[in-house]
């Protein structure tokens, strides 16, 4: 639950990076903090990513973009923003302990910009590698921060 670089907009990141592809929201939290990008501020939320809330309220931020693998019926490494009041009603498989939306309602009450970006996972066990499909996601992901073209460049499902 560390950060770093300071901005007024956060990334959430959710995921286990011993459980395979679950490990992408872990991974983009290793790359920002190995070379931060200007204006975000990454929180890894880990597993249980409702931890995390206080400490983003409190930051008050514009933009708060939340990263998880999602299981969405696509190919691996597939990338989309979900719509919040469809994260409720899609089956997302999850390895967290309280559903995203739940977090997701709670922190919008007071964060005026809140985007799901999942990523589609192929391989989700314990002590499996992350799969290449969706290593080449997280990059793409991180690359749309820096260019703050996020919304433009993923599909919305």
């Amino acid at each position: 639950m560390s950060q770093q670089t300071s901005g007024n907009n956060v990334v959430l990141t959710v995921g286990n990076n011993m459980m395979g592809d679950d490990g992408a929201g872990p991974l983009l939290y290793d790359m920002m903090n190995e070379v931060p990008i200007s204006g975000w501020l990454a929180i890894d939320g880990g597993s249980a990513p409702e931890n995390s809330a206080h400490q983003i309220r409190d930051l008050k931020p514009d933009t708060l973009i939340i990263v998880d693998a999602a299981d969405m019926e696509l190919d691996a490494g597939e990338i989309r923003i979900i719509d919040a009041d469809m994260i409720a009603e899609m089956f997302i498989m999850s390895t967290h302990n309280l559903p995203l939306s739940f977090l997701i309602d709670q922190l919008k009450e007071d964060i005026p910009n809140v985007i799901f970006i999942g990523i589609q996972p192929s391989i989700v066990s314990f002590a499996f590698p992350m799969t290449d499909e969706v290593k080449v996601a997280v990059k793409e992901i991180y690359r749309s921060l820096i260019a703050r073209q996020y919304e433009q460049q993923f599909i919305s499902l």
